[in-house]
């Protein structure tokens, strides 16, 4: 049994956090933190964790939290990476579900998120969270970068093609719709239910945070080279989930098919126990993951226009955040990989 602190648990990656460790045989939350609601309980704030985490909230502490052995920060952008290290030099892993130290170019990401890094030392050191790749790495390391929402589907959709060297790498397409929760708990006009029910609409066509961290991710895929992804997010009118429609034109178009492609991505992930690849003919649906760890995948082959196009669907607030989270603790700690995540998609 160790111990668990969260920094910043009032927002949806946070409390999902919580609901997932609330039956996790392994882990007792011993710290929640929230500057705002410190000294209130837990469970006053979320009701639906009553009857199992008996915690108030406190203020932000470098030091209670080094007696933690594991410390996730569900933080915006800029707060771990003020902290981590000391976290980390008090003897507690940290695992990190904002961007801090997702990209390994620090002017890249100075760029994209328009502040200075503190802890330029620390990206270095950090393993990228995406365990279907670098599951090996994630067994040593202290300090995890959990992969965003959109890279985590788009990778996933697409790494199979770029490893296999079969695509056209230079001329990728995301086109990836997310529910409201993605641009988190707070009170903005565009996600009231009135502005976003009933709606659907692009954003971020000039560009997107998430972009170089999906290109480092399918660069490594590819060997090094150089990709070229045009991607577009979109707000769709429900709160969770991600669906991403990848599409990839064949590098030599005799060479591939319908077959050829369900073949690879089954052997790709027969053996990954949160990346379900669906039977040809079958297409994903958010609904089916929701309030789940998986991601479900299907592949299909456009004969007419030498295109494979890949759909990836996934639950934002799971697979794309606390579930993969904690995936990433279970293999540093050496459990079983879904110890906390067995839960299946919600219905209807």
């Amino acid at each position: 049994m160790i111990t668990a602190g969260i920094v910043g648990a009032t927002g949806y990656t946070g409390v999902e956090l919580l609901r997932l460790l609330a039956g996790h045989r392994q882990v007792e939350v011993s710290l929640v933190t929230s500057r705002e609601l410190a000294g209130t309980a837990v469970a006053s704030h979320f009701p639906n964790l009553r009857g199992r985490f008996d915690l108030d909230f406190s203020e932000p502490d470098a030091a209670a939290f080094g007696e933690c052995d594991v410390v996730f920060y569900a933080t915006p952008h800029g707060v771990a990476m003020q902290s981590a290290a000391a976290v980390l030099a008090a003897g507690a892993k940290v695992i990190d579900l904002s961007a801090d130290f997702r990209i390994r170019d620090i002017g890249c990401w100075e760029r994209w998120y328009g502040v200075k890094h503190q802890s330029p030392e620390l990206v270095a050191e950090a393993v990228y969270g995406l365990p279907e790749v670098h599951r090996e790495s994630l067994r040593q390391a202290s300090l995890v970068a959990v992969p965003g929402c959109y890279p985590t589907a788009i990778q996933l959709a697409l790494l199979p093609l770029l490893e296999k060297d079969l695509v056209d790498a230079s001329r990728l397409i995301a086109d990836a719709k997310s529910g409201v929760s993605g641009a988190g708990r707070k009170a903005a006009t565009p996600y009231l239910l009135c502005e976003a029910s009933e709606s659907i609409s692009a954003y971020g066509l000039a560009g997107h945070r998430h972009h170089p961290e999906i290109i480092q991710g399918l660069e490594q895929a590819s060997g090094g080279c150089a990709v070229g992804l045009t991607f577009v997010p979109h707000l769709a009118p429900m709160i969770r989930g991600i669906l991403a429609t990848c599409y990839a034109p064949a590098r030599e178009p005799d060479a591939c098919g319908g077959e050829l492609l369900q073949q690879v991505f089954e052997e790709r992930y027969r053996d990954e126990p949160f990346v379900q690849v669906l039977p040809r003919g079958e297409l994903p649906a958010t609904r089916e993951v929701r309030g789940s760890n998986v991601c479900e995948l299907a592949v299909s082959w456009l004969e007419a226009q030498s295109m494979a196009v890949v759909l990836a669907a996934e639950d934002n607030l799971v697979k794309g955040a606390a579930g993969q989270a904690i995936q990433c603790m279970n293999i540093m700690f050496g459990w079983n990989e879904s110890e906390g995540l067995a839960g299946i998609g919600l219905l209807p």
